[in-house]
C-alpha cells in the first residue's frame, strides 16, 4: 500500500521512495535551477532499503514518486537454515525470511530482531 505521491524535488535525504517497484532510502537530492524556458532538474542518489544497492538518477523535478508505507516490527528468531524463522511478537504468527550477511554472525536462535515489512516483503533489519 502506498503512502503517499510526492515530486522528485520534494524527496529530502532520508526519506523513503519506490524506484522500479524497490524501496530506496534517498541520500542526497541536488535540484538544478529552472531556466527561461526550462524546468528544473533533480539528481537522486539513492540506496535499497531492501538490497542496500546503490542508485542514481536524473529526473526532472515535476516527477512524481511513491512513498511506501514501512511497518517496523519486533520479532523472536525460532530456528536458523537457509532462512530464519522469525515469530512476531504482537500477533504471534511465524514468518520465514532472509538474514542480511553482515547479521549472520550476530543473530542465532532466540534472539530478539527488528524487522521490516516493505510493501509486502519482509527483511531483518538489526538485533535488538
Amino acid at each position: 500500500m502506498v503512502l503517499k505521491i510526492i515530486n522528485a524535488t520534494e524527496a529530502k535525504p532520508g526519506a523513503t521512495i519506490l524506484i522500479e517497484g524497490e524501496a530506496y532510502a534517498v541520500k542526497k537530492n541536488d535540484v538544478s535551477k529552472t531556466g527561461k524556458h526550462g524546468a528544473s532538474k533533480c539528481r537522486i542518489e539513492a540506496i535499497g532499503v531492501i538490497n542496500g544497492q546503490k542508485k542514481i538518477l536524473a529526473v526532472p523535478g515535476h516527477e512524481r514518486f511513491e512513498v511506501p508505507m514501512i511497518d517496523k516490527r519486533k520479532g523472536q528468531v525460532l530456528s536458523l537454515g537457509d532462512k530464519a524463522s522469525v515469530m512476531d511478537l504482537e500477533s504471534f504468527e511465524t514468518i520465514e525470511m532472509d538474514v542480511p550477511e553482515e547479521l549472520k554472525e550476530d543473530v542465532n536462535s532466540g534472539s530478539t530482531v527488528e524487522y521490516w515489512d516493505v510493501e509486502g516483503r519482509r527483511v531483518i533489519k538489526r538485533k535488538l
